[in-house]
C-alpha cells in the first residue's frame, strides 16, 4: 500500500490544539484544498467562513452543543452550502481540508452546528443557504490523540457486495 493510502486511512479529528494562532500560509493552504475540491456538475455551490478571531470563535461555539474543538480553536471554518448545494459535496470539501490539515501538521476536527439559523445570523449568510457544519483547526498540542470510541466496525458490518 502507498504511503498516500495510510495518510488517507489515519486521518482522525484532534480535539487538543495550542493556543497559537494558524499561520496565514497554513489558513489559505487549506482553504484552497476546499476550493479545488470537486463537486456535483463543478456547481462548486459553497462558500467558506474562516473565523479567527477569539470573540466571534466563542460566539460560534454557543450554536452546537459539542462545540469545545471550537472554542479550543485557533481558527474554525463554517461550511456554507450555497442555494442548489448539496450536504455531499459539503462533505466532500470538508474532508479534501482536514487531509490537507493534517498534511501541514494542522489537527482538525469536524463540527455540526445544531443551531444553524444563529450561525446564519452571526455571519450574515444569506437566505437559502445553510451553515451547519464546520471544522475546527489548530496546532497539536504535544501528545494530542484521538479519542478512542472503539475504532471502526469490522468491514462485513459496513461492506456489502452486490446487494444488502
Amino acid at each position: 500500500m502507498s504511503d498516500t493510502y495510510h495518510f488517507i486511512v489515519g486521518l482522525r479529528a484532534i480535539r487538543d490544539y495550542r493556543p497559537d494562532p494558524l499561520s496565514n500560509e497554513d489558513l489559505g493552504a487549506i482553504l484552497e484544498a476546499g476550493r479545488w475540491t470537486g463537486s456535483s456538475k463543478n456547481r462548486q455551490d459553497w462558500s467558506f467562513i474562516a473565523v479567527t478571531e477569539p470573540e466571534k470563535i466563542r460566539e460560534l461555539a454557543e450554536h452546537g452543543n459539542f462545540t469545545q474543538p471550537v472554542r479550543d480553536s485557533a481558527a474554525t471554518i463554517v461550511l456554507v452550502e450555497e442555494p442548489g448545494g448539496n450536504t455531499f459535496d459539503i462533505g466532500r470539501a470538508a474532508q479534501n481540508m482536514m487531509l490537507a490539515a493534517r498534511a501541514l501538521g494542522v489537527a482538525s476536527c469536524p463540527i455540526t452546528f445544531h443551531r444553524e439559523r444563529d450561525v446564519a445570523a452571526q455571519f450574515g449568510v444569506p437566505s437559502g443557504a445553510t451553515a451547519r457544519y464546520g471544522i475546527a483547526l489548530g496546532y497539536p498540542t504535544p501528545g494530542a490523540r484521538p479519542r478512542n470510541f472503539g475504532g471502526r466496525k469490522k468491514a462485513p458490518k459496513v461492506v456489502k457486495l452486490n446487494s444488502y
